[in-house]
């Protein structure tokens, strides 16, 4: 299944932006009256079916629409970037193939980027959202500093911090319930301050481990991500 992107059409606006519309017409060669698939990325397919195939704007008629059932948990993850950008786009990417909500950046003592381009890491959700045949993209925030962040009014969500610590038997599968909106902080190469972990058990964030490994930023990132899919899924 081929599906594009297009967020507006809840708007009324039945065309293809530039790029898909090249890839559409260009590439898979669509012509006037062909049947394409697409998302709004929150929460709708469409099938739809080609009324201009203009590389530049291809124009559709929407035939049908499917909402997808809003999910019963919602997962918020807030990560401190990777120095290396090919990280951070991949965490992105696989985060948004595995299910998430949302996703936040935060600036740590120990980060080794202080600057987050969304625009780029955009992209690759909505290529990542589509290759993986899902209805809702992931909205993606700007970075912030990790203060800033941990004295959010979180209302009705479960916190939880990522924390490499031997004394802490809590893993992350043993803490969360089911069906619950959460959010988890995972820290920079460098791991969280004493003073920033002070600070998150202040603010209620429940300290837990992601299993017996050391894990690089992103791959913390995805084992969370994973982990609570894998939960709400039985």
């Amino acid at each position: 299944m081929q599906l594009f992107y297009q967020p507006d059409i809840p708007e009324g606006i039945y065309f293809l932006n530039p790029e898909e519309s090249r890839h559409c017409i260009k590439v898979l060669r669509k012509r006037p009256g062909d049947f394409i698939d697409l998302t709004d990325g929150k929460g709708s397919f469409y099938h739809a079916r080609i009324i201009i195939s203009d590389p530049k704007k291809c124009e559709i008629e929407i035939i049908s629409k499917n909402n997808e059932q809003v999910s019963k948990f919602f997962i918020h993850l807030a990560v401190a970037p990777t120095k290396n950008i090919d990280r951070l786009e991949w965490l992105v990417e696989k985060c948004t193939e595995i299910g998430i909500d949302e996703l936040s950046f935060i600036i740590c003592k120990n980060s080794e980027r202080t600057v987050v381009k969304l625009d780029r890491l955009i992209k690759k959700s909505v290529s990542a959202m589509k290759q993986s045949i899902k209805s809702r993209l992931p909205k993606l925030n700007e970075a912030v500093p990790y203060s800033d962040f941990v004295n959010e009014p979180f209302i009705n969500i479960d916190k939880f911090i990522a924390h490499v610590d031997p004394t802490n038997p809590l893993s992350l599968y043993q803490a969360v319930k089911k069906e619950r909106k959460y959010c988890i902080l995972i820290g920079p190469e460098g791991d969280f301050t004493n003073d920033e972990l002070t600070l998150a058990s202040d603010k209620r964030f429940t300290k837990v481990n992601l299993g017996n490994s050391r894990l690089r930023t992103e791959t913390a990132g995805i084992v969370a991500c994973n982990t609570l899919n894998l939960i709400n899924s039985k």
